[in-house]
């Protein structure tokens, strides 16, 4: 429960782009030309591209490059190939930021929804960076967007039980990989509009950790919740088959947001005894302008509140499980007293809440 006397805390966040970065209207016209000769087809696309609030998208491949990238074969190859490096600058920075050596490591937590191996690739991290041969390794795949979330959640939850531990949440997409050229379906085309990629990775200790010594505020997970929304599992997510990854994303998401979101970020509100009011700071998943959109109408919120996601959509689009860590170090170090409510959405669908308080 959100009242157990011991609470992890984040030492740092350190989000990394891949080096490639191409602006939106550059993306859409590689795109274009490459997935259809219908013209209405490609003004459709150009319009949907366009108003997606994305200005530029980093990719772990330079943009001329993915044409010539055939079947699931080699895309998941290439995944492997650059994730790697992507997650070793992400833990190289969050590790120097917190302080804190690579042996002192005592729990990986690993999510990705953009490329399988096993061993997974939180298995090759460990054995690239040194980390010690009993580190713990949770290694997710399918959490999708939420995992960000749900992994600061799950991280807390071992950390409540090694309140001297540490422990790292990684997250890694190349959303870039899943390319379908040969898919026409409007999922596809919005897809190909707001998928970006990048990584994040985050250092969290338990409560009775020396570092904790250090004046600076900590940002401590007081609580969280998860909620499955039931007929929701063909609304986000894979199909996956011979090519690959195919996107699902229905319609229907802000709907959903719209009947369930607000009841569940009260219900932790209320586990946690706090007001909306009393909450300082909404970090949310950018998943895409709808879905931005439909947050603040869902939490009545000022547009205002929810800027910082907004900035990261425009500068990076929607790095599924990575964003909306990219979204809590938007904001930098907050002061103490802070009070924030963080958030996703994924596959499931679920919705993941964590509340946080800077102390």
């Amino acid at each position: 429960m959100c009242h157990h006397s011991r609470m992890a805390r984040i030492l740092a966040v350190a989000p990394v782009l891949p080096p490639h970065v191409a602006t939106q209207a550059q993306i859409t016209a590689e795109l274009a030309e490459g997935m259809t000769d219908d013209p209405a087809a490609r003004a459709v696309m150009q319009r949907i591209h366009a108003a997606s609030g994305i200005e530029t998208r980093h990719l772990a491949l330079p943009l001329a490059e993915y044409r010539g990238i055939e079947g699931f074969t080699a895309t998941n190859a290439l995944f492997a190939d650059l994730a790697l490096p992507l997650a070793e600058r992400a833990v190289t920075a969050a590790l120097a930021e917190a302080g804190l050596r690579v042996d002192e490591v005592d729990h990986l937590f690993f999510t990705t929804v953009t490329g399988l191996g096993a061993p997974s690739l939180d298995a090759r991290l460990a054995t690239s960076m040194g980390f010690r041969a009993d580190l713990r390794r949770v290694p997710s795949f399918g959490l999708g967007c939420v995992a960000g979330a749900a992994g600061l959640a799950r991280v807390a939850d071992y950390l409540a039980g090694h309140p001297q531990g540490v422990a790292l949440l990684v997250a890694v997409e190349l959303c870039s990989l899943t390319l379908q050229w040969d898919d026409p379906s409007m999922a596809n085309v919005v897809g190909t509009g707001i998928f970006g990629d990048g990584a994040a990775a985050v250092v969290m200790v338990g409560d009775a950790h020396p570092a904790l010594a250090a004046a600076e505020p900590r940002a401590r997970v007081v609580g969280s919740r998860s909620a499955l929304y039931p007929e929701s599992a063909e609304m986000i997510g894979w199909r996956i088959g011979e090519s690959g990854f195919r996107l699902m994303l229905a319609a229907g998401v802000p709907a959903l947001i719209d009947g369930h979101f607000a009841g569940a970020v009260d219900e932790l509100l209320a586990e946690v005894g706090w007001s909306r009011a009393e909450v300082d700071d909404w970090i949310a998943h950018p998943g895409g302008p709808r879905v931005l959109e439909s947050f603040s109408a869902a939490l009545d919120l000022a547009p205002a509140a929810l800027a910082s996601s907004w900035a990261v959509l425009a500068r990076a689009g929607n790095m599924s499980s990575a964003a909306v860590l990219h979204v809590l170090a938007e904001g930098g170090p907050r002061p103490a007293g802070t009070r924030a409510v963080l958030f996703a959405l994924g596959p499931g669908v679920t919705a993941e809440i964590v509340a946080l308080e800077w102390s």
